[in-house]
C-alpha cells in the first residue's frame, strides 16, 4: 500500500468551540498517539484527508510543520452521520517494519450454484501484517459452490506477509439454499410484518 503525504499544522486550541472553527476552514482536527509518545493534536486539511480516507487501512505520512514527521494508520474516524463529512481522527503511529493487526474487508468474486445464498458471516478479517504492507483486501472465490458449502478464515489465501490473527476455524461465508417465498412469508409474519397486497386493476 502506497503512503499519502499529508501536510498537517500544529493545534493549539481545543474544546467544541475550536473544532468547530477548523472545520469551518475545511480541515479536520486530529490526534496522533501511540509508541510511548505524548498524544500530538495536529489539523489536517479537509480534501486531502477524506481522499486519502476512501482507502481503508490508508498509510498516512504525517508531515507537521516545524519538521516533525510521523508514519500513521487511522484508528477511528468520526463523521457527520447526516452529511457524511470527517470530524475528527484519531491516528496511531507505526514504524517501517512494524507488524500492526488491522482488519482488512472480504471481497467476494464469482457466482454460487443457482438457487444458493452467498452469506458473508465476516465483512472483513483481522490479520497481522507489516505496516507498509497491509493488504487492501482479501479476495475470496465463491464460483460454483455448492448449497451447504462453507469457506473458514483457515480457507484464505493471504498476501505474503499477512497472517490470521483470528481463530482459523471463523466462519467467512456461508452457502445456503434460497428461502422459498413461503418462508419469506412465515419470517415476516413472525416478525410482525404485514405483506402488502396487491392493487387490484381498476375496473375498465
Amino acid at each position: 500500500m502506497a503512503e499519502v503525504k499529508i501536510q498537517a499544522e500544529s493545534r493549539t486550541e481545543f474544546g467544541k468551540g475550536a473544532a468547530r472553527r477548523i472545520r469551518r476552514d475545511n480541515k479536520v482536527p486530529a490526534v496522533l498517539y501511540g509508541h510511548g509518545s505524548d498524544p500530538v493534536h495536529i489539523t489536517l486539511p479537509g480534501h486531502d484527508t477524506m481522499l486519502a480516507l476512501k482507502t481503508a487501512n490508508a498509510l498516512l505520512f504525517i508531515e507537521v510543520e516545524g519538521g516533525e514527521s510521523h508514519l500513521a494508520l487511522p484508528k477511528q474516524v468520526q463523521r457527520d452521520p447526516l452529511k457524511g463529512y470527517i470530524e475528527h481522527v484519531d491516528l496511531v503511529i507505526v514504524k517501517r517494519g512494524e507488524k500492526v493487526q488491522v482488519e482488512v474487508a472480504v471481497h467476494l468474486e464469482g457466482e454460487a450454484v443457482s438457487d444458493a445464498l452467498v452469506v458473508t458471516e465476516h465483512p472483513s478479517i483481522l490479520v497481522e501484517a507489516e505496516a507498509t504492507h497491509i493488504p487492501e483486501s482479501i479476495t475470496v472465490s465463491v464460483e460454483g459452490l455448492e448449497i451447504g458449502a462453507q469457506i473458514h478464515a483457515s480457507d484464505l489465501k493471504l498476501p505474503t506477509g499477512a497472517t490470521l490473527a483470528i481463530e482459523p476455524d471463523t466462519l467467512v461465508v456461508n452457502v445456503t439454499a434460497q428461502p422459498t417465498a413461503e418462508q419469506v412469508d412465515a419470517e415476516m409474519a413472525e416478525a410482525g410484518v404485514e405483506k402488502d397486497e396487491p392493487v387490484a386493476a381498476a375496473a375498465e
